[in-house]
């Protein structure tokens, strides 16, 4: 239980004021201070946001105009390192810092090429919050800590959490199988609170969160703060092609399938031609490589050139909850203010 007090430990703290009737928004003085002392966690302050909530680091999504506006609503915005070069992350950062003060964060994919590159550019560059995934991020360790860089890694499991706290990982994101992407095994719902219990830096909850009662949900199981991607896919400050967007808010509670399995490289995504193919393929025995052969660039035609038919349609499983564009702002806001409901922070 020792993570669920740390994420709720400032309810303690209320006043005996009458609470407002209404959410949190747009509220008196009052209400607005009681927001501030029940939103804090381990995470808030280690990041210096306002509020748990974490953008997804996306490849080919997560670049700087999402990043700034999640940021600038309160969350932290991530620019995606994914496979680009460093010069290239380092633009990115640049192009956020112009949009936001607020802090920005990077994820570094550590199976890309740049990874090395990329690790220096976000020292250079004063970036304070690096979350990692694809990866041991030990070697760079040494060399983020004396930049006084917070270092967030991705674990799929308890015996990956409780190497991450080893290695001196500031926080962890717990990811369940139902985020989009490449995924583990482990469900959101059985995963966070057994690596809330294994260690003791604080967690953050990852995969089939996409409204303030998966916030709340994920607030029980322990976690300080949630890290979302597939909403953030269809605000109005994402770039990638409307088309990518219509996918998901059309998406039905069961057009998220998995590929990839059967080499062990499991990847979520919506259905589409491209993964009915896939899946044929694999069923036929082929070797990894083929498999991979049809999935080269596919991602980029979906996110830029709007192909949803044959492009590979990264989302979650919560891609069929989600049925409207928001500014990153409405939809933080929206979402806290069901949490705070659900949770009676307000």
């Amino acid at each position: 239980m020792d993570g669920l007090k740390h994420a709720v430990s400032s309810i303690e703290e209320k006043s005996d004021r009458t609470q407002p009737q209404a959410g949190w928004f747009g509220m008196d003085g009052i209400a607005e201070e009681r927001m501030e002392k029940t939103m804090k966690t381990r995470i808030t302050e280690m990041l210096g946001i306002e509020y748990p909530i974490i953008q997804g680091g996306m490849a080919w999504v997560a670049e700087h105009n999402l990043a700034a506006a999640v940021s600038a609503a309160g969350g932290l915005g991530l620019i995606g390192g994914a496979n680009a070069p460093g010069e290239v992350v380092r633009d990115e950062i640049r192009k956020a810092r112009a949009l936001t003060d607020r802090p920005i964060g990077v994820n570094v994919m550590l199976l890309s090429p740049h990874a090395e590159d990329v690790a220096k550019v976000v020292v250079e560059e004063g970036i304070k919050v690096v979350i990692t995934g694809a990866g041991n991020p030990e070697k760079y360790m040494e060399m983020w800590k004396s930049a006084g860089i917070k270092v967030i890694p991705v674990v799929a499991s308890v015996a990956q959490a409780r190497r991450m706290e080893k290695y001196g990982a500031d926080a962890v994101v717990a990811e369940g199988m139902e985020s989009g992407g490449h995924i583990g095994e482990e469900a959101t719902m059985t995963l966070v609170p057994q690596v809330v219990d294994a260690v003791s830096i604080p967690v953050i909850a990852a995969g089939g969160i996409g409204d303030g009662r998966g916030i709340a949900a994920a607030f029980m199981l322990g976690a300080e703060a949630v890290q979302m991607g597939t909403r953030f896919v269809v605000a109005d400050e994402c770039t990638v092609h409307e088309n990518y967007k219509q996918r998901i808010i059309k998406a039905k509670d069961i057009d998220s399938t998995v590929t990839g399995r059967s080499h062990g490289h499991p990847v979520r995504g919506l259905r589409n031609q491209m993964t009915r193919e896939y899946i044929k393929l694999e069923q036929e025995g082929k070797s990894f490589e083929e498999l991979e052969y049809l999935t080269l660039g596919k991602l980029r035609e979906a996110v830029q050139e709007g192909d949803v038919m044959n492009g590979t349609v990264m989302a979650g499983q919560i891609a069929g909850m989600i049925s409207k564009k928001q500014s990153c702002k409405e939809m933080i806001e929206e979402m806290m203010e069901q949490a705070s409901g659900l949770m009676h922070w307000n």
